[in-house]
């Protein structure tokens, strides 16, 4: 796909919704027929840069055309829409089920210890789960998800780690080995991408300049500059500092740190600056940010 019909391509992180003013942390679940009815059962043409969907199909179906590769979804039936892939949904009226909408950042933090989970939700497919066992499970965990995110009771983060594990967990069982279900052409600039956040993970918290994570790549800060633009919709240095208000955001909803020890910790020792970056691009600063979470926060790793 070419830069310019990338650049056209809307992207969000809901479809439908502004991406602005959406903390790129998050886990959204909610039923297919919310978003797809108001559509008139179509989703255009679209793109997630930060987030990857899962849908599990209870009734009905739907055609996913997904880089141009085309997919059909049944009854119980896993369809799996990676970050960062422009896709389309021509859903059957009447269609029901459920969707997940989850950050690449949340997924890699629920399914570090095991890269087949992380695989899993980097490749498009349509999964059907033939066994009952299998299928009682997934509905299970999808009901669950779907109550923690309208709940505020205890143990709600821990809650729905658990359960989305568990999705993961059964989408990498059903996708493992599936003949028929390969990938769509990726091509070079999603895989640089995806390679990119891998070491933004790793280095983020210390390491602060384009050129390092270009020498980390072997390839020049131009060449990931235009992947990230073509993939994310913005620049590298746009991707890493995003990735670092994550983590800032993170420490100040779940941590007792102060700001100060949060702009340590993610490689600011200057107080001042630490406020300064965080405040252009939250809107607000430190403080503020973490008085105000309790009503406005989203669902954090």
């Amino acid at each position: 796909m070419s830069n310019s019909r990338a650049a056209a391509i809307p992207t969000f992180f809901l479809y439908g919704d502004e991406q602005q003013d959406v903390d790129l942390d998050a886990l959204h679940v909610e039923p297919i027929r919310e978003r797809s009815m108001r559509h008139d059962w179509t989703i255009h043409p679209h793109v997630h840069p930060d987030h990857t969907q899962i849908l599990w199909f209870s009734d009905g179906g739907a055609t996913f055309t997904i880089e141009g590769k085309t997919y059909e979804a049944a009854p119980n039936c896993f369809v799996v829409q990676p970050a960062g892939m422009v896709h389309d949904i021509r859903f059957h009226p009447g269609t029901e089920g459920r969707v997940i909408t989850a950050a690449v950042s949340f997924v890699d933090a629920v399914a570090k210890d095991d890269p087949r989970l992380i695989e899993a939700t980097r490749l498009p497919g349509a999964y059907p789960v033939e066994t009952s066992a299998g299928r009682d499970a997934i509905r299970h965990a999808m009901e669950q998800l779907l109550f923690e995110t309208n709940t505020l009771d205890p143990g709600r983060r821990m809650a729905l780690r658990s359960h989305f594990l568990s999705v993961l967990v059964w989408l990498m069982r059903v996708s493992a080995g599936q003949a028929g279900a390969g990938p769509a052409h990726r091509g070079k600039d999603y895989d640089l991408v995806n390679r990119y956040r891998a070491v933004l993970e790793r280095h983020f918290h210390t390491e602060k300049t384009l050129a390092f994570y270009a020498d980390k790549l072997c390839i020049s800060p131009q060449r990931l500059n235009a992947a990230c633009k073509a993939r994310a919709g913005r620049t590298a240095s746009e991707v890493l500092y995003d990735r670092i208000i994550v983590e800032a955001k993170r420490c100040l909803l779940y941590t007792e740190m102060t700001v100060a020890e949060i702009g340590h910790a993610i490689g600011y020792d200057d107080p001042a600056y630490f406020n300064r970056f965080f405040s252009q691009r939250v809107g607000c600063p430190p403080g503020t940010f973490r008085k105000d979470a309790a009503t406005t926060r989203r669902v954090g790793s």
